[in-house]
């Protein structure tokens, strides 16, 4: 595991999903087995290192990646790292016989992501890429919905992502400085695109063109060591999506808004026959036969409970962590021997995605998504 002395890699996915499937005895495999898992702990931090591996009991931990990589007895190798450093790893794992389980963007850019993918293909062994979002208990939900025709025809998906991330110099910003230096791999386009490109995928069907809007609204931040910094990468993007069926997606991404809603992330779907908002966890729908009639009349104010009048979609099931979750069935296509059905080729068209919105943005003009290329 590399990159778990960062925020993601260490909670989400070390201490929330492996080491809570060590503790409860491993993956349960159809056959009534159990797979365990024992993590390797990587990455360039020594002091960290030794300090993660202590507090939670882990026996092995390492500096040297490449020494890690001849081990016989490591079969995956997951990768946490900034995006810029993900490339040689993944290369040098696939190239040692490692399966690979890897956060996104997979790659800076979609000719590196578009590599990796047909290496990894042309090696036999599982890939995969992190889709967390699915895992949601919110967009399970939603899934649900759509599975079962709720909707009707779909008509259009609104999304509202983000929260006010700090300057740095009054209060701590919760986000590294790199997130803020396009040099560095940051800005929220590179880094969201590749969700909302899956979330779009397996929710509605595949982008076929984008038009998106991106800003650096706070041009100014200060580093993890309260020095004044200029941001060159965006802090907001703007963008609206195309979807097979005349779908249309509009999703908003900002690191410098204040939140007026129930979650940090909601999606709205509208279809003729029903519609439904989903967060992280939540899920509300509103079938058209319960859709009040609502009357423009600025000249009195409004009295109607609209949220009151959206009803609870249930979770009939009780939902594990949505990394954990996907690292079950990762694991588990590892010990069929399977292909995992998040794949490199999915995050390469999530780097795509990207790549196109930022185009969109400096020429203003709308961008197809080519066909055929991945």
């Amino acid at each position: 595991m590399n990159g778990v002395t960062g925020r993601m890699g260490y909670r989400q996915h070390l201490t929330r999903s492996i080491l809570e499937i060590r503790e409860q005895g491993g993956v349960l495999l159809p056959d009534g087995t159990r797979l365990q898992v024992e993590p390797v702990l990587v990455g360039r931090d020594e002091g960290r290192l030794r300090e993660i591996a202590r507090r939670h009991q882990v026996q092995r931990w390492s500096t040297d990646l490449a020494q890690v990589l001849k081990d016989p007895s490591v079969d995956v190798y997951f990768d946490a790292q900034v995006t810029a450093q993900r490339p040689a790893a993944l290369r040098s794992a696939i190239e040692a016989g490692k399966h690979v389980f890897v956060e996104k963007p997979v790659a800076p850019t979609l000719e590196q992501a578009a590599a990796l993918a047909a290496l990894a293909r042309d090696s036999g062994l599982v890939a995969g890429v992190v889709h967390d979002k699915l895992y949601l208990p919110g967009l399970i939900k939603l899934r649900r919905l759509i599975d079962e025709g709720f909707f009707g025809r779909i008509l259009s998906l609104r999304g509202e992502f983000g929260y006010w991330v700090f300057e740095g110099d009054v209060q701590e910003a919760q986000r590294p400085s790199w997130n803020y230096r396009s040099e560095d791999g940051g800005g929220v386009t590179v880094d969201m695109y590749c969700h909302w490109s899956y979330v779009l995928e397996n929710l509605l069907g595949p982008v076929r063109a984008v038009t998106a809007r991106t800003a650096t609204h706070i041009p100014v931040r200060w580093d993890e060591q309260g020095r004044e910094y200029r941001a060159t990468a965006d802090d907001a993007v703007y963008g609206i999506f195309e979807i097979d069926g005349g779908v249309i997606a509009q999703i908003n991404s900002s690191w410098a808004v204040r939140v007026h809603r129930d979650e940090l992330v909601e999606f709205q779907v509208d279809g003729t026959h029903g519609s439904a908002v989903a967060g992280l966890r939540g899920c509300v729908a509103q079938h058209r036969s319960h859709t009040p009639r609502p009357v423009w009349n600025p000249d009195l104010p409004v009295t109607e409970p609209f949220r009151d009048q959206w009803l609870d979609v249930p979770a009939n099931a009780e939902l594990d962590n949505g990394f954990k979750l996907q690292w079950e069935e990762f694991l588990r296509d590892v010990a069929a021997g399977r292909p995992h059905r998040h794949d490199l080729v999915s995050a390469a068209r999530g780097v795509q995605l990207a790549e196109l919105a930022l185009r969109s943005s400096a020429e203003g003009r709308r961008m197809q998504v080519p066909e055929g290329v991945l």
